[in-house]
């Protein structure tokens, strides 16, 4: 009987990233749960090891920009991979509103680390190189959409995607960062998957009022 294969084994780069990978996936839950100053390095290294992570990030703040950075890397992939060309550019817009509400809702970890980056002014993203320059590849989307709707004649004239951006995130970003408060004022439920398709398909609708507004 001829044996089973071996399973390939990982290389040392696959090895270091899956490492470093599970280290920011257990931070990630600390830093969500207690803030930057709440958190613990000893909590963290509880489900890791401190020596790997002094070995792989040098401390606690570096850690934490780590965090911040994987989170806006993924938001953005993500964004990537949305269907942008096919239909119109009134459809494109609204698979990606659509996209970034459902996102936001699934990965509350990114609206919390914002929300506590914003306590720090920012702070720590200013010390993460290339981040920028990464977070512009959404407005470079919203950039080619528009040009696409005024071509089309759907999209007035003069929009602006930064703003654009502004105005889909602010609306993705406040089902998830006041939902508690709002449910419990309201008893209404902004969680389920039910609510979050119908949330999308409204500030999809909202979006596309504004951008396809004739003055």
């Amino acid at each position: 009987m001829t044996k089973p294969a071996k399973p390939a084994r990982r290389s040392h780069a696959e090895a270091r990233e899956q490492a470093i990978n599970q280290i920011i996936d257990i931070a990630t839950e600390e830093f969500v749960e207690k803030g930057l100053a709440g958190a613990r390095i000893d909590e963290i290294a509880g489900k890791a090891t401190k020596r790997k992570i002094y070995y792989y990030f040098g401390g606690k703040d570096e850690l934490y920009r780590a965090v911040l950075e994987r989170a806006y890397r993924r938001v953005r992939d993500s964004e990537s991979g949305v269907d942008i060309e096919a239909g119109s550019a009134v459809d494109a817009l609204r698979r990606l509103i659509e996209h970034d509400v459902r996102y936001h809702s699934q990965h509350p970890e990114l609206v919390r680390l914002v929300m506590n980056e914003n306590i720090h002014r920012a702070e720590h993203l200013k010390q993460i190189e290339d981040l920028p320059t990464g977070n512009r590849r959404v407005i470079e989307i919203l950039a080619a959409i528009i040009a696409r709707g005024e071509a089309e004649g759907s999209f007035r004239p003069g929009l602006d995607p930064i703003e654009l951006h502004m105005n889909m995130t602010a609306l993705s970003f406040y089902n998830v960062s006041n939902q508690f408060t709002f449910s419990h004022n309201f008893g209404v439920d902004m969680s389920s998957p039910e609510a979050v398709d119908r949330r999308a398909s409204q500030v999809a609708d909202i979006i596309i009022a504004w951008v396809t507004r004739k003055d």
